[in-house]
């Protein structure tokens, strides 16, 4: 999330880096505030998100769907500071089958194969792994983040 970062007694300041290779450059901006909501699921305390058991006859190939499944990653105590300006979210793991666009099932035994999860924002466009979400906005107080889960065929 924009917001997942913690630093506590840090003063607000700005960061800058840069990286060099032999042929090119790149520089990395940022913020680091102390103007931050509160995140209400961190990863020691995760939102459990049940997409339910389907049928395998629920797929006919690759690319099929089941089991959309809303669900809401929550901020809280969110600063006046932060009132008409927006948060993104950004979805981090493993891609199934070397698609970004899908989670890759935690592989133990029994899991099901050729299949993942696929994750939508509030205007139902696939959120990618590692790349910002659609911005919500944000309101002094508590702000809720609607997101939809769904099992992703990535075979036949």
């Amino acid at each position: 999330m924009k917001n997942k970062l913690v630093i506590t007694a840090l003063a607000t300041g700005l960061i800058s880096s840069a990286a060099f290779a032999d042929d090119g450059k790149i520089n990395f901006t940022g913020a680091i505030t102390d103007d931050a909501c509160t995140v209400v699921n961190p990863v020691a305390n995760p939102l459990e998100v049940q997409l339910g058991t389907v049928s395998r006859t629920a797929f006919s190939g690759a690319g099929d769907t089941a089991a959309p499944t809303k669900f809401t990653s929550k901020l809280s105590n969110c600063p006046a500071s932060l009132d008409g300006k927006t948060s993104q979210v950004k979805f981090d793991g493993t891609a199934a089958d070397g698609d970004t666009n899908v989670l890759a099932l935690t592989q133990e035994t029994g899991v099901a194969e050729g299949v993942g999860v696929q994750i939508t924002d509030k205007n139902n466009t696939v959120v990618p792994l590692f790349t910002a979400s659609s911005a919500y906005p944000l309101q002094t107080g508590d702000n809720n983040l609607d997101f939809t889960a769904r099992y992703y065929a990535t075979s036949s």
